[in-house]
Parts: structure tokens; C-alpha cells; sequence
């Protein structure tokens, strides 16, 4: 299967060098997709850089800061009018492990979307303050509950959907940022019938940079259940 990985940035030339080589090592049949945000750091041109020395890096400019969640849709577009037959969402900071696409890729052959999770062997978070993990775990408690997802972690953004997947999902419906981004894409990809499977990773805060998250992010999600759940319930999905 031909794989893309989608890392979407802003602001991330530090850490940009180090993850793009080590996605390559670790699936060497994969090509990558910057999803940059008009980042003022000089990531594009990094990414223009590694681009021209590897052949299999491409850059996709906005003109501006959009957020996560449309720079995955714009993503996704950009490989469904492509060859690729599986699409990684990754973070560019290592707190997702390149060393683990592999066990995806061996998982996606026998299921439709593939999440790399942080809660279903025990708590699997490193560096992380105790009030952000309590906050994640029961945010997580709470989505499952509401949407009726049985996934344990549905805000993960480590994750290999089937081609098939992305293209079943009306993708001009999705508005959504951050964790609300996530949670609606499981959702929609559990309504429709996909099998989806978790497999336990290790997630490492970044080291390098600083975190996107907000309070805007946090309370888009917690309302984007809800409107999930009566949009299910009217089959309006």
C-alpha cells in the first residue's frame, strides 16, 4: 500500500528536520505532506529543502493561521486526488513516535481506520502536568459516552485511515479544529460503518516549541459531541 504521512504545521522548524527523516527511516515506502500555516520560522523552507533532497516530501502553503482541523481536510483532499491508499495524521513536534508507523500499517491491513492510542493500556502520556492528564482522560470519558463511540481515545491525532474511509466522508462538512476535529472524524467513521481499531502508543510531550492548545479548543469540543450525537440521531451526518 502506498502511504502518505500528513503532518501539519505551524511555526515548527526546530523539530520539522528531525521528524521528516525519521518518518522516512521508519517506512521508507512513504511520501509526506506539510500542511503549513504561513509559519514566520522558516518552516516552509525547510520543508522546501528536504523536499528537493529526498523527492518525497510536499509542501502545501497557506497564507495564514487556520488550524488543525482544516489543514487535515485540505490534506486529505490533496491525497484523495492522488494514489495514496493509506493517509497517517501525525503531529511534527515527536510526541508521536515515527518508530511506530510500522505497527500501523501492519494493523490497517485487516481494519479501516487505525488509532494510536493513549488510554487503552493503562495511561500512556510522558511529561505531562497531572491537571492536562486528568483533563484528557476524562475528556476522553466523556466523548465516548455522549457519542456512543466505543474508542478509548477519540481526541488522538496519531492515526492511518483507508483511502476508502476519507473518501465516504462528505469532507466540505468538516469544520471543526483541535480535539473537535478529531472526535468528529471517529464519529463519522464509526456511522458509517468502518472498523476501527486501537493500538497502544506512547506519547511524549514536545520538547521543543511551544503547545497549541487553548480554552477554544477545549470548548469546541465539549459542545461538538453534543452536536454530533442529535445530528446522528437525525441521520443528518
Amino acid at each position: 500500500m502506498k502511504p502518505l504521512v500528513i503532518i501539519p504545521t505551524y511555526n515548527e522548524h526546530e523539530n520539522i528536520g528531525k521528524v521528516v527523516p525519521a518518518v522516512l527511516n521508519a517506512v521508507p515506502q512513504a511520501e509526506i505532506l506539510i500542511v503549513d500555516d504561513n509559519s514566520q520560522d522558516g518552516t516552509a523552507e525547510a520543508v522546501s529543502a528536504l523536499g528537493s533532497s529526498t523527492g518525497k516530501v510536499h509542501l502545501l502553503s497557506r497564507e495564514k493561521k487556520m488550524g488543525l482541523g482544516t489543514a487535515y481536510v485540505v490534506g486529505f483532499k490533496w491525497a484523495l486526488q492522488r494514489s495514496y491508499e493509506v493517509i497517517f495524521e501525525m503531529d511534527a513536534d515527536l510526541s508521536h513516535d515515527p518508530e511506530a508507523l510500522p505497527r500501523f500499517l501492519e494493523e490497517i491491513e485487516t481494519a479501516d481506520l487505525v488509532i494510536g492510542s493513549r488510554y487503552t493500556d493503562g495511561v500512556n502520556v510522558v511529561n505531562w502536568p497531572m491537571k492536562r492528564l486528568l483533563l484528557s482522560f476524562f475528556a476522553n470519558l466523556y466523548a465516548r459516552i455522549v457519542t456512543g463511540v466505543p474508542v478509548r481515545d477519540l481526541t488522538s491525532g496519531f492515526k492511518c485511515y483507508r483511502r476508502a474511509v476519507l473518501e465516504a466522508i462528505d469532507l466540505d462538512k468538516i469544520h471543526s479544529n483541535g480535539y473537535a476535529f478529531q472526535i468528529e472524524m471517529h464519529f463519522k467513521a464509526f456511522k458509517k460503518g468502518f472498523l476501527i481499531r486501537e493500538i497502544p502508543i506512547v506519547f511524549v510531550e514536545r520538547r521543543i516549541g511551544t503547545s497549541k492548545m487553548s480554552r477554544k479548543i477545549i470548548y469546541e469540543a465539549a459542545w461538538m459531541v453534543w452536536k454530533l450525537r442529535i445530528l446522528g440521531l437525525l441521520g443528518r451526518l
